[in-house]
């Protein structure tokens, strides 16, 4: 049988959710008998082939134009996507800035830091990803399919959302698989 294909990226995101990925420990070895990684940004290999893939993971919320691309991106060159973690099932502790003024929060983070030089801009270029005004969720920029919420969600949550999509279930849960802290 073949391996069911995987692939997984982090957009506005602290990464503690691929730690917890990380820390399924030698139940990786398991996983990866049925589970094959094709891209993930904690290897070489970091988008989706063009040619697609089974699963995809995304972490973290959308804050910038080039957060929503890698979330298109995805979202096109996978069947099934879940969205994982509170930032990206509901936007997590990154919408706090949505309650300043876009042009005030890279104003404070880059000119006003106490351990900024002295008169300093704000950088301004194409190659720099545009802050949206608003943090969002995955799921208004892109279909979703599945959540695995937490912040970190558990090892042993994510191990059995993958397991049951690579058995072709659909994962039904249960109260000990969503537990907090």
């Amino acid at each position: 049988m073949a391996k069911v294909t995987l692939c997984t990226d982090w957009l506005d995101v602290c990464s503690g959710c691929h730690m917890s990925l990380l820390d399924i420990d030698e139940g990786l070895a398991t996983l990866f008998g049925s589970v094959q990684l094709l891209s993930s940004p904690i290897t070489d290999l970091k988008h989706p082939p063009i040619e697609g893939a089974d699963v995809g993971i995304l972490t973290g919320s959308v804050s910038n134009d080039h957060q929503e691309e890698v979330a298109r991106r995805m979202r096109e060159r996978v069947r099934i996507l879940v969205s994982m973690g509170d930032c990206s099932v509901f936007g997590g502790i990154c919408t706090m800035r949505n309650f300043f003024n876009v042009e005030d929060v890279l104003r404070h983070a880059y000119v006003e830091t106490d351990s900024t030089a002295p008169n300093q801009a704000v950088p301004r270029s194409p190659e720099i990803a545009k802050l949206y005004p608003k943090v969002r969720p995955l799921r208004e920029v892109v279909k979703v399919d599945y959540y695995i919420p937490g912040c970190p969600p558990s090892a042993k949550a994510i191990a059995y959302v993958v397991t049951e999509l690579a058995s072709g279930r659909e994962p039904a849960w249960t109260e000990d698989l969503l537990r907090y802290g």
